[in-house]
């Protein structure tokens, strides 16, 4: 079985401390779905955004949200599917999160989903490597990495699964966890191409599997790509001999304490300006109710024609979900006649 070495610095310690202070205030802040939903929908996009541009993808965030949008916009063909790919990933993480034990196949299934229609063969995607592969400096073409050799990729995944899937992962932190996915995923570099947005997929589907971003508020590939430097120094600096984790978990750890304390700053920008909130507290909705307010967060407003065709339910039902976003004070009605329509309050 897969055994990860690292140590506990006061360097880790310190940043998992601040890291559960501010996870505290933003499960305990009062939060309107509403804002819960643009939360989610800003982490979601920037993490698309973040983790492609890491790879070389040239398209700005404001490119990414119109697409994720559904708007046509005037980008290369592999540029587009690419961030498409990755948002369909991230949507998939609960799903995923679902299998025990988690089994390669949907390794493979992920790395599908992230590199369907990008790769020169098609052949490449959803399977693992079946050639040696180098990671080269394209500026100065010096060899950086050389992965295993291919024949021992499958037994290095099914170790690492080993290991990911026992009971003794439950006594190390969430994102410890995460971290030493990330790092092994790139070691073994089970793909042709594609590993690396696969790592990202895959340590933001431990620290969701966990329990730790359930709201899914905080990009961690923001923090990567804000300084593309030190994240690829923090990976090459692990001594393939001893494979000695701590230096990169205390970047990683360090990336998580960044992300998040500035997903709490949000949180309490967004709580302190409204009065009824301390009297409502969290509001939960249905996974019905959420979809409509992120249809009404998308397109800027929404129609009980929109509701029934996005459910396929009758007039009646629709206007019952309209009736509770209503009540809740978090729709409301505007026009007149056939422009009458809804927007959040």
């Amino acid at each position: 079985m897969f055994s990860p070495n690292f140590q506990y610095t006061d360097k880790i310690v310190r940043n998992l401390t601040l890291i559960a202070e501010a996870r505290a205030i933003i499960l305990n802040a009062s939060l309107i779905p509403k804002w819960e939903v643009t939360l989610r929908r800003d982490a979601l996009l920037q993490s698309a955004h973040s983790s492609t541009a890491i790879e070389g993808n040239p398209l700005s965030l404001e490119e990414v949200t119109d697409l994720a949008a559904g708007r046509d916009i005037m980008v290369r063909r592999r540029d587009r599917q690419e961030v498409l790919n990755y948002l369909e990933a991230l949507e998939k993480v609960p799903d995923f999160s679902k299998k025990v034990p988690f089994p390669s196949e949907d390794i493979l299934k992920i790395h599908k989903t992230v590199t369907k229609e990008t790769l020169d063969d098609p052949r490449d995607e959803g399977v693992f490597r079946k050639r040696q592969v180098q990671v080269v400096n394209r500026a100065t073409s010096e060899v950086i990495f050389m992965p295993p050799p291919t024949a021992e990729v499958l037994g290095l995944t099914n170790a690492f699964l080993e290991w990911f899937n026992s009971p003794r992962v439950e006594e190390v932190e969430p994102v410890i966890q995460a971290g030493i996915t990330h790092y092994e995923m790139v070691r073994i570099h089970p793909f042709i191409d594609g590993n690396g947005r696969t790592a990202r997929i895959m340590a933001t589907l431990v620290l969701y599997k966990r329990g730790f971003d359930v709201k899914r508020f905080f990009a961690l590939d923001d923090y990567y790509d804000q300084d593309r430097p030190a994240y690829y120094g923090a990976l090459r600096r692990i001594d393939p001999s001893t494979t000695d984790l701590t230096d990169w978990l205390e970047y990683f750890s360090n990336g998580v304490a960044v992300s998040i304390e500035a997903v709490k700053q949000k949180v309490i920008g967004i709580s302190k300006d409204i009065k009824f909130i301390k009297e409502k507290g969290q509001i939960a909705l249905t996974k019905r109710q959420m979809k409509i307010i992120e249809k009404i967060i998308e397109s800027g407003k929404i129609t009980n024609k929109d509701i029934r065709e996005m459910f396929s339910v009758s007039d009646e039902a629709s206007l019952k979900e309209i009736s509770k976003l209503l009540d809740l004070e978090i729709i409301k009605g505007k026009g007149k006649g056939r422009s009458f329509h809804y927007v959040l309050k």
